[in-house]
């Protein structure tokens, strides 16, 4: 049991984890002293992506990303974490204004130049996350990866072990970008919004279903290492399926809820008669309009000045 002390120190890993928090609080930093502190990137925004950055560290660092080699089931809290946990909570950080922030002047500029000379460069990014796109390529890459083929390979390759995490937490935070909508003026409904947590919702609880309740084992990669742990391997098959469709599902169904209320209370002062307080903004899919984050700082700047 080796693997409960093992943990990943790849270079690479710690290296780009360390980064990402290195330009995130650089970016915090430079908003917060023109703005003054929370201005723009509020407190408990900046405190979700070191959160995200945490629970990504947990899952790939931590004793548990051994583990995974050897147990499906550990392998399937892994998942979790990374598509359900980290990713939801890096988005909620807002990460393009500070990472934007984070860059010196002239590369900041040079970026906002390139993104603002190449209409044809945003129409493909927002076509990217459309709500329909963002869904299909969620559910795309979580069935391709727990096919047993491709699940095999990554298990046992870890050139594809990498990807294959690469892959679902990209997925998962274009997902959460566009049902959490940290910034931007495209917009989707609250209805369209519920509507897209639940149909993932559906999706991952029926893998979850299947991989639970199949007769047979699907990853025999684990037979092996499962019964050093104490469990067959079907039961690991099953305690990895009721992961996936327990704890999944209990995310989405709260996201859901969330968003539904949210949604109706929209509409209910939508619905209020002339003269009543305005309605709030409704639930925007998020649109990369780097020209107007270039200038939020200097905004922020003038109106402390005044």
């Amino acid at each position: 049991m080796t693997s409960l002390s093992a943990w990943n120190l790849d270079p690479l890993l710690i290296g780009g984890l360390l980064l990402a928090a290195a330009c995130y609080a650089r970016g915090v930093a430079v908003v917060w002293r023109r703005g003054g502190t929370g201005a723009l990137v509020s407190r408990l925004r900046v405190a979700s992506f070191a959160l995200g950055l945490y629970v990504l560290a947990l899952a790939l660092v931590s004793p548990l990303d051994a583990l995974a080699h050897l147990l499906f089931s550990a392998h399937m809290v892994q998942h979790v974490l990374l598509m359900l946990v980290a990713a939801p909570l890096l988005v909620l950080g807002a990460p393009l204004l500070p990472l934007l922030w984070a860059l010196p002047r002239g590369a900041r500029l040079a970026v906002i130049g390139a993104w603002s000379a190449r209409p044809a460069l945003r129409a493909g990014w927002h076509a990217c996350t459309g709500p329909v796109v963002v869904w299909s390529v969620l559910a795309t890459t979580l069935w391709l990866w727990h096919l047993p083929a491709f699940y095999q390979v990554a298990v046992t390759d870890r050139t594809v072990h990498v990807f294959e995490h690469a892959s679902m937490l990209t997925a998962s935070f274009l997902f959460w970008w566009v049902v959490l909508q940290p910034v931007g003026p495209r917009r989707i409904d609250g209805g369209t919004a519920v509507l897209l947590v639940f149909a993932t919702k559906v999706q991952s609880a029926t893998l979850g279903a299947l991989i639970t309740f199949v007769p047979a084992p699907l990853y025999p990669v684990y037979e092996g290492s499962a019964a050093v742990w104490g469990m067959t391997l079907m039961q690991d098959q099953q305690l990895a399926g009721l992961v996936m469709g327990t704890v999944s599902g209990l995310v989405f169904l709260a996201v859901g809820a969330w968003l539904f209320l949210t949604w109706l209370g929209t509409i209910e002062r939508r619905s209020r008669p002339p003269g009543a307080p305005a309605a709030t903004t409704p639930i925007r899919a998020p649109r990369l309009d780097l020209a107007r984050v270039a200038h939020v700082g200097e905004e922020a700047t003038r109106r402390k000045a005044t």
